[in-house]
């Protein structure tokens, strides 16, 4: 996720019981959920990534997570919070695990443990329909809009001669995108494209910025928000075996086809989502995974 969100935390849904599944195998029991058999997942509304309908977890990370629950044999079980809460709860183990676009940082996975990431998030802006902006000196001078306390806040303050539009939510970025008050709007790639679908009396469309070179992030650091980030399933710091038994599953996701079938599913370009930038394998090397470590890919 690429900020901390403006989400008012939610009462707990999912039944939380005592009663743990019937004939839960040694090997599902020995990755050390809380619960044998059950894995306790906060969330946030937070669509098209995740939303709670009963009792079950949908988006895009939700459907990662429950493939690779029923292939280890768990019963996924949500917590609906905040995205703060969604952290906390993992930090303290009161919940196995958290989703959601949470971005993997050298300061976060001091605090707790990260899969590989299901997918990399790329840098994606909403644009009225006939315009094209690629690159970041095609922004100066512009109307940039994002939500308040979003990462790209620091990125639009450093492009020379734009103007920084900050809203508490992302209707108020389409809303103003629409109107034309706004040229461009940095927000998660699928919140964009499931506007599109959903609102298409904006006449906006994606566009998909190519990466600031690493001389002009050294220029001006605030316009590494304008590079594809990692995500990553984030766990507790001793949960170990569940880590690694996910973290197989993701990667034998990108082996078999399913991760593209689940982007495509939401509107994503797998090419933009399933392919890392150079930077991610230098990032975690040595710092939470070994040194001859080689992130997931699709083929390239």
């Amino acid at each position: 996720m690429s900020a901390i969100l403006l989400i008012p935390a939610v009462a707990g849904c999912g039944s939380d019981g005592d009663d743990e599944p019937k004939n839960v195998s040694a090997k599902t029991a020995a990755l050390g959920t809380i619960k044998p058999g059950v894995i306790k997942v906060a969330v946030q509304p937070y669509a098209p990534y995740t939303s709670v309908q009963g009792d079950r977890i949908v988006g895009l990370d939700g459907d990662i997570l429950a493939y690779a629950a029923k292939k280890l044999g768990l019963e996924v079980k949500p917590q609906v919070t905040d995205f703060a809460g969604m952290l906390a709860g993992v930090q303290s183990r009161r919940v196995d695990i958290t989703i959601g676009g949470v971005a993997w940082s050298a300061d976060r996975q001091k605090q707790g443990l990260f899969t590989d990431p299901p997918y990399y998030s790329p840098p994606a802006m909403a644009v009225r329909s006939g315009k094209t902006y690629k690159t970041v000196d095609d922004l100066k001078g512009l109307q940039l809009g994002t939500v308040e306390g979003y990462v790209w806040v620091k990125s639009i303050q450093a492009v020379p001669g734009a103007k920084l539009h900050a809203y508490p939510d992302a209707n108020g970025v389409f809303d103003d995108l629409g109107a034309g008050r706004v040229d461009v709007g940095f927000l998660d790639p699928l919140i964009i494209i499931a506007a599109q679908k959903e609102r298409p009396e904006l006449k906006i469309d994606t566009q998909y910025m190519t990466p600031p070179t690493a001389a002009q992030v050294k220029a001006k650091p605030a316009y590494e928000y304008f590079q594809p980030y990692q995500t990553g399933f984030y766990l507790p710091k001793k949960a170990t075996k569940l880590e690694k038994a996910i973290s197989a599953q993701i990667d034998a996701m990108y082996e078999n086809g399913e991760l593209e079938k689940l982007v495509k599913k939401y509107g994503g370009d797998p090419e933009q989502f399933l392919k890392p930038s150079a930077d991610v394998a230098t990032a975690r090397r040595g710092v939470d995974r070994p040194q001859d470590w080689t992130p997931p890919s699709i083929a390239q």
